[in-house]
């Protein structure tokens, strides 16, 4: 830990600026690397050092040594895209397209509706589903012109927000751990995610993301923002899924992805490995309260050669395939590795704590929940993740909302308010993990899916303000 002065507005620098340039230049690599940049000259200011001016010491070698970035790097993007590799080589993903979507997916609207289902299915968390969902959906979704702005804001806006509400996943306990003896209301582990479960009906923001998201699917949402609509007709007029202007992340695979000559694609070669995944996370958390997700990361992947092993595929073109999907996650591995990077920066210099520290005074209690859900939104766009939000607001906001009002709804009230608040700014920043692989995955340019979300997630936020507002109300 890097000892630093006391926190100032100097702190928020670092996310200021990669934001900006984020949002002017379109550059999202040279954006990261600038707020890392500005984060070594605030840690120089703050501690007189000139040594911490060098922030691949002060910030980018212990963010790449980290715990959470191994997890990205080793489960998320090498297993993930080792996979990916395995089902374009075996035509796994798009056989069960061909096979299970084509009959939903019959055209634009229910395209995006299957989308929309999906993401309810993997619900176990922002990256597995923007992954899962957007590799499933998008070739039957490029058939019928759905806009890849169009298809990337159903894949984000049902990662997080179901995440925090079909919580069989690891979010209860991790919450639960960051609130626990903070006030009466959690006494322990068991309680506090109880709580977390009883908390999931004033979690606004995600109960209206997932509907104004199912409403845009099925055409039936009254306004989707100028830049949305402008993209959902160049798709249908033009047929161009993509603006003039774009440049994904990555490159989709071509229509004809390779196949190994003598090798049928089946839906085993999809649903097995789905099946480990889906059931290797689940079935531990359910009846034990484990949380095994990177154990079923492994298990899928390995099941995925198994199951292509056993059919016929060479082990070379195996290997083969694995490592060609590795490959093509290299530039989101950088992409990630400086958001990580960034985060280690925010949380070095106190940024999320000064803003909270500001704001943390003489609240009336009718207008805390809806101040905590700003709060958290602020936060998690600027540092892109809605966990490391939690981590900083959840053990102040409770004690802050038992102290205004000592009743069991109006802190489920302020609770759902945190979850809530939190998954907006990280569906929405940039910087955020589930932002780029939703755009990654979905053949989306990064600023492009930013902007044309950005107008829909703030109605529902305002909504979900509105609504908090006056769920307090009701209690006081």
């Amino acid at each position: 830990m890097i000892e630093a002065a006391d926190p100032t507005w100097l702190s928020l620098l670092p996310a200021l600026v990669t934001i900006t340039l984020a949002f002017v230049t379109r550059q999202v690599l040279t954006a990261l690397f600038a707020g890392i940049v500005t984060g070594g000259v605030v840690l120089a200011i703050g501690t007189g050092r000139l040594s911490d001016l060098n922030p691949i010491t002060s910030f980018l070698l212990p963010a790449m040594g980290s715990k959470g970035y191994a997890q990205i790097l080793l489960i998320y993007l090498w297993c993930l895209g080792g996979l990916i590799g395995l089902w374009e080589r075996t035509g796994g993903a798009r056989h069960f397209a061909e096979t299970v979507a084509t009959r939903m997916a019959r055209d634009r609207k229910s395209s995006l509706t299957f989308a929309w289902v999906l993401g309810l299915i993997f619900h176990q968390g922002g990256t597995v589903s923007t992954v899962l969902t957007a590799s499933t959906v998008k070739p039957v979704a490029d058939q019928h012109r759905v806009s890849h702005e169009e298809l990337a804001y159903v894949v984000d806006s049902t990662a997080s927000p179901v995440a925090t509400l079909l919580a069989f996943n690891a979010w209860p306990a991790y919450v639960a751990g960051l609130v626990v003896g903070t006030i009466p209301l959690f006494p322990d582990g068991n309680a506090s995610q109880s709580f977390f479960w009883a908390s999931v009906p004033f979690n606004f923001y995600a109960w209206f993301a997932i509907a104004s998201t199912f409403l845009l699917a099925r055409g039936a949402l009254p306004w989707v923002g100028r830049s949305m609509r402008q993209a959902r007709d160049r798709a249908l007029d033009e047929g161009l899924l993509d603006a003039p202007d774009s440049e994904p992340l990555i490159v989709p695979p071509p229509a004809a992805a390779p196949r190994t000559v003598g090798y049928a694609p089946s839906l085993l070669d999809f649903g097995v490995p789905l099946g480990v995944l889906l059931g290797g996370a689940i079935v531990p958390y359910v009846l034990l309260g484990v949380n095994s997700i990177n154990e079923a990361f492994l298990g899928s992947v390995l099941s995925a050669m198994v199951v292509a092993a056993i059919r016929g595929l060479p082990m070379g073109e195996i290997l083969a395939a694995f490592v060609s999907g590795c490959q093509k996650m290299t530039i989101g591995a950088i992409v990630l590795g400086l958001a990580v990077t960034l985060g280690t920066v925010s949380k070095e210099l106190g940024t999320a704590g000064f803003i909270v520290s500001t704001f943390g005074g003489g609240i009336p209690a009718v207008a805390l929940p809806a101040i905590l859900a700003a709060l958290c939104m602020v936060i998690a766009f600027a540092t892109g993740t809605s966990w490391g939000t939690y981590a900083v607001v959840f053990p102040i906001a409770m004690p802050l909302a038992w102290a205004l009002e000592a009743d069991p709804t109006y802190v489920r009230i302020c609770f759902g308010a945190v979850l809530g608040g939190a998954v907006f700014g990280d569906q929405c920043s940039p910087i955020s993990d589930t932002t780029i692989l939703s755009s990654m995955f979905t053949g989306c340019d990064l600023m492009h899916h930013v902007r044309t979300q950005l107008p829909l997630a703030l109605v529902a936020a305002g909504l979900g303000v509105v609504c908090s507002t006056l769920a307090a109300l009701l209690v006081l």
